[in-house]
């Protein structure tokens, strides 16, 4: 499996795309007030660090970084297609992104998700995040969890 990550403008057409589909994904499951992802617009206006992952030359999965000064970054719109799921593509990308944070000394990372998102909340947990009371712009909401891993 040849998996390649690059950096993606959110406004790209492979980008755009994959963000279209996990809307899709999660609005049947979540109302308004409780889906907190990012329009492509705001992904570019916020200057959120956007990685697309490539299997082989097909894209597969998404994910970005949006650093909050030096004291923590939060893992935004991260999503791996269904069909690719179980290939360590998450796995990757999320290394991935810690990475980013890393490199640029931010001590923190954080995120929001989904309380159905059962397969990302695993994938975070493998990862070392624990879960911690909203932060930033979010607020109590039995649909959603965050989370945050010390790096």
């Amino acid at each position: 499996m040849h998996l390649r990550i690059q950096s993606e403008r959110p406004d790209s057409a492979v980008a755009s795309a994959l963000i279209a589909e996990l809307d899709a994904v999660l609005k049947p499951h979540y109302p308004p007030q409780s889906r907190h992802g990012y329009s492509v617009e705001k992904l570019i206006q916020q200057k959120v660090a956007f990685f697309v992952a490539y299997l082989e030359e097909q894209a597969v999965g998404c994910g970005g970084v949006q650093l909050f000064g030096s004291e923590y970054a939060e893992i935004k719109r991260m999503y791996v297609r269904p069909e690719f799921r179980g290939r360590g593509v998450g796995k990757r990308l999320l290394a991935h992104l810690e990475a980013y944070a890393l490199e640029r000394g931010i001590p923190l990372l954080r995120l929001e998700t989904g309380v159905f998102q059962t397969e990302a909340i695993g994938l975070y947990q493998s990862f070392g995040f624990q879960r911690i009371p909203p932060f930033g712009p979010y607020f109590e909401d039995p649909l959603s969890i965050c989370m945050e891993k010390k790096l």
